[in-house]
């Protein structure tokens, strides 16, 4: 059974304000939560519909399909819930390949995002303070468990890029075309808004600008999904 007080503080989790006061996040689903465990993050808490839902010998609460539905962000709810702590994030030197996210805002670019990173083998993700919250339900649902392996660090981006000694490398329609260029296995990818790009102070502190070139006959698309267009762009860094 769920108590009253453990549903409005589940419930609350929704929101990033209370996430970051109490330092607790959501995940729902066997595979995101196995994730999570596997990676250390600590369970406060475990609710499922079904006591042979998982193996491993972890305390849980079992409850009805309906408590669920009441603490679950998904539209459908699925057949368990975990609310575990906020890892703290240890920052280490770079010397490595890095995305950068400037003023992201879809949950379910975020997550896919987060997904192409662990693929791909990029461990940080440097977020400005205006991109969406990682622990957002749908961001952490959307990640499919990558959440785990992946760094993700929120700050003043335009201060973290001027001080970095790393080329930094900016998408624009009018950049270098990707596929024809000599492209390093060090150094900072950053993506833009999905409605606006690259903010125009980011776009100060651009080493080069790069773009994905169309070949479609028309021309007609303006532009790509910000989280497809991180794909091609981590596949061409990544083939070199």
């Amino acid at each position: 059974m769920v108590s009253k007080n453990q549903i409005k503080l589940i419930t609350s989790l929704q929101q990033k304000k209370y996430r970051k006061l109490h330092q607790l996040f959501i995940a729902e689903g066997k595979k995101v939560i196995n994730e999570l465990l596997d990676a250390d993050f600590e369970l406060v808490s475990l609710f499922v519909t079904e006591e042979t839902i998982f193996e491993k010998h972890i305390p849980y609460t079992l409850i009805t399909e309906a408590e669920l539905k009441k603490i679950s962000a998904l539209t459908t709810a699925n057949d368990c819930l975990a609310v575990f702590k906020i890892k703290e994030i240890v920052t280490k030197n770079e010397d490595e390949l890095v995305l950068a996210l400037d003023s992201v805002r879809d949950p379910g670019n975020m997550g896919t995002i987060i997904r192409l990173c662990d693929w791909f083998g990029i461990k940080k993700i440097i977020c400005s303070n205006e991109t969406v919250d990682i622990y957002n339900p749908k961001v952490v649902q959307a990640t499919m468990g990558s959440i785990a392996r992946v760094n993700v660090i929120y700050t003043d981006l335009t201060s973290y890029l001027s001080q970095s000694n790393l080329s930094i490398y900016g998408t624009f329609m009018e950049g270098s075309n990707i596929y024809e260029l000599n492209l390093p296995q060090k150094g900072i990818i950053v993506m833009g808004n999905e409605a606006n790009g690259i903010s125009s102070s980011i776009e100060k502190l651009i080493t080069q600008k790069i773009s994905i070139p169309r070949f479609g006959t028309i021309q007609a698309t303006e532009s790509l999904n910000v989280a497809t267009a991180t794909a091609i762009i981590l596949s061409e860094f990544k083939r070199r």
